[in-house]
């Protein structure tokens, strides 16, 4: 696998700058520990970053493999648990793998689910992506992997594993995953990766039942040594769009953004939020309605969907984002290359001038932009405001049933506008 993409000048010098200016922005004390002993791995797993925003690194691609699962955690964006009639066959996989590996903004891809281990050809796909040339990331539940599993994963070209922990308290962990054995099966499993190793990424999903044990979450990764820790929240879309009452409110997305700031000082894990790209403006110090000028995105960018985000749903459609379940095209029909340039959903969302409501008239947007996964998910129209935005709103946004229901919508952009938001 050639890796010298990478470790181009222009492509080092854009994540010191990030990672330097959330240094000076959070006052992280480990800055030196992390360059010595995580930066240089990283790299490849980092999807050559074009800088830090929602979901973490630049262009990158998920491909859902599959909807089948061995748990039922009550937060999926999914909201199945075997596997799809209509999920692309072992060859369609390898197509788009060879699709994926000619364009040149992708060199992560991410393999999701579901979880991704139970699917049987598994170890094939994965050992075709390596042998073109693509950095392979598996996000797990991470139940199904020991030490000789770590390792044969790491043979397959498997450089990073994301593990979903939602607590350390293992009983709520285990609520959240419905299982009694989850907690200590994602522990072997990320011990296991460690020793093979992996780049270490938790995922953790932040809910009202779960919020409080956050800054224990985050000193859990410091004291793992964890490369990466994404901060998710609950969009409550697929299984999710049951518990509605446990999303994060407006003031509740506050507390986080402001916590992940005041605890990475003292931790080495790279702490990044989903579904809340107001904290690089925070970061900024710009969380405020004061007037002031627009801030150029050379570093932070904020919401990923569409521009820094490819979601490939098992039957090969493709979404800009796991909760905007609008389609560009699916791989079957139209080239991925077609699809990411110009559909219309992906067009779009990268125009932030189209952004509507507060989010429109934001001097903000080219930082954070709002969720679009959450504008969607109260009115169907991913360009709508983003309802969880703490400077413009207050209380838990009225997602609608209709629009978080995880089934997929026609390939064309809602055209109704926003209405009004009842909090």
């Amino acid at each position: 696998m050639t890796l010298s993409p990478y470790f181009a000048v222009g492509n080092l010098q854009r994540q010191l700058r990030a990672a330097l200016r959330m240094r000076k922005a959070t006052g992280w004390r480990h800055f030196g520990a992390w360059l010595r002993s995580n930066a240089i791995r990283s790299v490849p797993v980092s999807a050559g970053a074009i800088g830090m925003g929602c979901i973490g690194f630049g262009r990158h691609a998920v491909w859902e493999v599959t909807e089948a699962c061995n748990l039922r955690c009550r937060h999926c964006h999914a909201t199945s648990s075997s596997a799809g009639p209509n999920e692309l066959t072992t060859e369609e996989g390898k197509r788009f793998l060879d699709q994926l590996a000619a364009m040149p903004e992708f060199r992560m891809l991410a393999f999701s689910g579901g979880e991704p281990l139970v699917r049987k050809d598994i170890d094939e796909l994965l050992a075709h992506s390596t042998r073109r040339g693509l950095v392979n990331v598996i996000a797990t539940n991470g139940t199904l992997i020991d030490d000789a599993r770590a390792r044969e994963l790491r043979k397959l070209g498997v450089r990073g594993i994301a593990v979903g922990f939602d607590s350390t308290d293992p009983e709520i962990h285990n609520a959240i995953r419905r299982s009694p054995t989850a907690f200590d099966r994602a522990l072997r499993g990320i011990q296991s990766c460690k020793a093979a190793g992996m780049v270490v990424q938790i995922n953790y999903t932040a809910m009202r039942e779960n919020l409080a044990t956050l800054p224990d979450v985050i000193r859990f990764c410091h004291d793992i040594r964890a490369d990466i820790m994404l901060c998710y929240q609950l969009v409550p879309m697929g299984r999710g769009s049951s518990i509605v009452a446990s999303a994060l409110t407006a003031e509740d997305n506050q507390q986080l953004v402001q916590t992940i700031r005041t605890l990475q000082r003292d931790a080495i894990t790279i702490v990044e939020p989903v579904a809340a790209p107001q904290y690089w403006a925070h970061l900024l110090d710009r969380d405020d309605t004061t007037a002031k000028p627009e801030e150029p995105s050379d570093t932070f960018h904020g919401c990923a969907a569409g521009w820094g985000l490819m979601y490939v749903k098992p039957d090969g459609h493709v979404w800009p984002c796991p909760f905007i379940p609008i389609s560009g095209g699916s791989v079957r029909d139209r080239t991925l290359s077609d699809i990411w340039q110009r559909s219309e959903i992906f067009l779009s969302l990268r125009d932030r001038s189209k952004l509507k409501g507060t989010c429109g008239s934001c001097e903000n947007r080219n930082i954070c932009g709002g969720c679009r996964g959450k504008a969607y998910a109260t009115c169907g129209d991913p360009l709508a405001e983003d309802p969880c935005c703490y400077l413009h709103h207050r209380g838990l946004p009225a997602y609608q049933q209709e629009f978080t229901s995880g089934h997929e919508q026609p390939a064309r952009l809602p055209v109704l506008d926003s209405p009004a938001l009842q909090l």
